[in-house]
């Protein structure tokens, strides 16, 4: 007579791979959390590390470029596309800019240096091809965008609007107000010059721009160093301050976000210790509005007030 198991010996076998299982099931997914921040961190020291040789090739100076180059997208299945450079196909007007160089395609700036694109996305997010927020064209599949990954300070970089626009054109030249220099930031290995951003329609931290010369061709901006947009950003609120879901792939774990400094080095930085390295708007000097509540989906905030700066807030390039 052969043997077998009995139906009580199956469910009880059933059930210790059951437990088994929910024991392993969360460690392993912690494992691989822990692997995709690990490579977060690999990904924007690599990138930190190519703006400082950027800088060290052009005078300490931080790349803010705005330009059109055939076949340049990032998306290299857009390349094959036509290209009539004398009515800005593929870099302006209605769009899609897929062969744009500026800060929406800032990652074309130091991408000589890296050498991969695959670099600069993020590896817990997709590239967010969602429309963007004007003009309706997809961000990675029509204009070769990479959202939702790593963010540059554009405050410290400074950023051109120059491609097919007039010398009087408003905004043309957006300058730090540090002069966009990496030898002008008080405290670079304090100081914040990327950082990994869910926003779908900006790769960039906004900027605010200063009243005084607001309408001019020539600008001066300073970083969006207001704790209460931050917190709203990741507390992911929509534009009506009404609460999202949190588990959006917003962040890599733990409440924490990848950060790359001036100096080239990166950390995992906790949202808490992001927003207590942040002056309040009353310190910046700043009102609160929608847009510090909520957050924007554009680059600029125009608060119509010129921030306090003698502030000791090195993670801003305040102080020391």
């Amino acid at each position: 007579m052969k043997k077998a198991f009995t139906l009580i010996e199956l469910l009880v076998v059933i059930a210790i791979i059951a437990i088994l299982a929910a024991i392993l099931f969360p460690v392993f997914a912690q494992a691989k959390v822990a692997a995709k921040k690990t490579a977060a961190i690999s990904n924007q020291k690599q990138i930190g590390l190519s703006v400082l040789m950027y800088a060290a090739d052009y005078d300490d100076v931080y790349p803010r470029n705005d330009d059109c180059y055939l076949r340049s997208a990032l998306n290299p299945a857009l390349n094959a596309a036509g290209y009539t450079p004398s009515n800005g196909d593929g870099c302006s007007g209605a769009g899609p800019y897929p062969w744009r160089m500026n800060h929406y395609s800032w990652q074309k700036w130091v991408l000589p240096y890296v050498k991969s694109v695959q670099m600069f996305e993020h590896p817990a997010r997709s590239k967010m091809d969602v429309p963007a927020a004007t003009g309706g064209w997809r961000q990675w599949t029509d204009n070769g965008q990479i959202m939702g990954g790593f963010a540059i300070n554009l405050a410290l970089t400074g950023a051109l609007n120059t491609y097919m626009r007039s010398a009087t054109a408003a905004g043309r030249l957006r300058n730090s107000w540090l002069g966009g220099t990496q030898s002008a930031i008080p405290n670079v290995s304090g100081a914040m010059l990327l950082f990994e951003f869910s926003n779908p329609n900006i790769n960039y931290s906004p900027v605010i721009v200063d009243p005084t010369n607001d309408p001019l061709s020539t600008q001066t901006v300073y970083p969006m160093a207001i704790r209460e947009f931050w917190a709203a950003n990741f507390k992911k609120t929509d534009a009506s301050c009404n609460p999202l879901a949190e588990d959006d792939g917003s962040r890599v774990s733990g409440g924490a976000i990848v950060v790359g400094f001036a100096d080239g080095s990166a950390k995992a930085l906790q949202i808490n210790n992001f927003l207590s390295k942040t002056p309040t708007a009353a310190e910046y000097g700043v009102p609160v509005d929608a847009n510090t509540k909520c957050g924007i989906s554009s680059g600029t905030y125009r608060p119509g007030a010129t921030p306090v700066l003698n502030l000791n807030y090195p993670f801003w390039a305040f102080g020391s």
